[in-house]
């Protein structure tokens, strides 16, 4: 998933009735995808049902549509005995190699698509995963292969007879310099002549689709007291209007959506059709990460749903009417995401299978029906004191190893856990690493570290320590 580079907006309540359209994208190629909605399917769990489990439970929930994170050749064969449309990824990692030669791209079109399709119903090839989120002088190069990479895996489809698979690449909203409000949206410049460009030609060359991971999740937590929860889960009676354009919003999706077009027709580029390659929202997190919950989780993708498999389709204030096909993340809580503790609760579904709530993806079930899911205490920010311990049951080796990344960083980290100091006793790997995850989250929390350590610590709002040894804390 996910970039976190934060999409920062501001909410702001207004009203109008004026309507402004940009471009009107032929809405008849890709309606019936449009109507489907489809799932993110991500592995990066030690816990998750095999992909023959994983496919009849996508089939079980009604989605449309399966978006791989790779192309898996096992997955693929299980996809072949079913009606689900697929999309399959080229690792980034890749990028470079096929945009500097043909003959790399027909090999890997050949090995992971010509060896599943057509019983396999591969619908879009994705180029790289939010490639432009990252900056180093590597990703860089792998910028300027992108849309290369992308000709050449269209040509090895053309040149076998193939033209109902569509090539695109997923980006975050994080390639906008300026969002807010959506008529004032913008590309970043350095990006714009050597990859935007280029790729809103070969996209509108191609009829394929611009596809953008959208989470509202991440601009309303940047201030959830000010922003309104309800816009985002398309609650809200009030609106937003964009002075400039006279458009009326009525939820923040569509405002992030149109930003992204405002920022192509900018480029000469009004008729690109969007595609939602990712969206929803966490249904759990660390602790200061306010409204990830169940309830909000639901909320949000009961009503995405509802408006994604409108009939007719109700577009964007922007364009009214053009149907977006849109991928729900994500269908597993993903134990092994490191990052905060939203990286691992995405998912409609457990790893056991089981719903962590009702969902209905035909869109036909009225959101109302699905029953009543319990009212979160984190829609505002928690205020307190929060330490990060050991999770309960990990293994003794596991425990040491991250207590010993912990304790090198600084000398002062784990002074106290000295033979003889304050919090020596009880001489346990288990409270040893409690310490030491608290003490070093609190001194480098700063510097962006978080309390993971690779999956084996959690926070907690209750005081670890005792009379003799202080836990250090970190106070929100």
């Amino acid at each position: 998933m996910a970039s976190f580079a934060l999409f920062l907006v501001t909410l702001i309540v207004l009203s109008s009735s004026c309507r402004y359209t940009i471009g009107s994208p032929n809405n008849k190629t890709f309606l019936s995808l449009a109507s489907r909605i489809g799932i993110n399917y991500g592995r990066l769990g030690n816990n998750l049902p095999s992909p023959y489990q994983s496919i009849n439970l996508i089939k079980s929930i009604k989605a449309g549509h399966v978006k791989l994170y790779d192309a898996d050749p096992e997955t693929l064969m299980v996809l072949s005995q079913t009606n689900l449309y697929v999309t399959i990824m080229v690792p980034n990692n890749q990028i470079i190699p096929i945009g500097a030669d043909q003959a790399t791209a027909d090999n890997w079109v050949k090995t992971n698509v010509l060896a599943h399709y057509p019983l396999t119903k591969i619908r879009f090839v994705l180029v790289g995963n939010e490639i432009l989120s990252n900056n180093s002088a590597h990703d860089k190069q792998v910028w300027v292969s992108l849309v290369p990479a992308m000709r050449k895996i269209v040509t090895s489809l053309r040149a076998r007879g193939i033209h109902n698979i569509k090539v695109g690449t997923p980006l975050a909203m994080d390639v906008l310099l300026t969002s807010f409000p959506p008529s004032s949206g913008g590309f970043r410049e350095e990006i714009i002549a050597p990859v935007i460009l280029p790729l809103l030609k070969f996209l509108n060359g191609t009829n394929s689709f611009f596809f953008l991971d959208v989470y509202p999740y991440f601009p309303w937590s940047t201030d959830p007291v000010n922003n309104h929860l309800d816009f985002a889960l398309f609650q809200s009676n009030s609106t937003y209007t964009d002075l400039q354009t006279g458009l009326v919003y009525t939820n923040l999706l569509d405002q992030m959506l149109d930003s992204v077009i405002f920022a192509m027709t900018k480029l000469g580029y009004p008729n690109v059709r969007l595609a939602i390659s990712e969206t929803g929202w966490p249904n759990g997190g660390d602790i200061d990460e306010t409204g990830a919950n169940v309830l909000n989780a639901a909320t949000y993708n009961r009503n995405l749903i509802k408006k994604m498999t409108a009939n007719p389709p109700l577009g964007t204030p922007a364009r009214p009417g053009s149907p977006i096909p849109t991928f729900l993340f994500s269908l597993f809580n993903e134990n092994q995401k490191p990052g905060s503790g939203t990286e691992r609760h995405w998912g409609i579904l457990n790893p056991d299978g089981t719903q962590i709530y009702q969902i209905d993806f035909s869109g036909t079930r009225p959101v109302s029906s699905n029953g009543s899911l319990p009212k979160p205490s984190n829609n505002v920010p928690f205020k307190g004191d929060v330490w990060c311990v050991a999770v309960e049951g990990a293994s003794e080796a596991e425990l040491e190893r991250e207590l010993n990344f912990a304790c090198g960083q600084s000398n002062a980290t784990c002074a106290a856990l000295a033979p003889g100091r304050e919090c020596y006793a009880p001489v346990s790997i288990t409270w040893h690493a409690s310490y030491a995850f608290s003490s070093y989250w609190a001194e480098f929390r700063n510097q962006s570290s978080r309390c993971y350590f690779n999956g084996l610590g959690r926070e907690t709002t209750t005081n670890p320590g005792n009379e003799r040894c202080k836990f250090p804390s970190v106070t929100l």
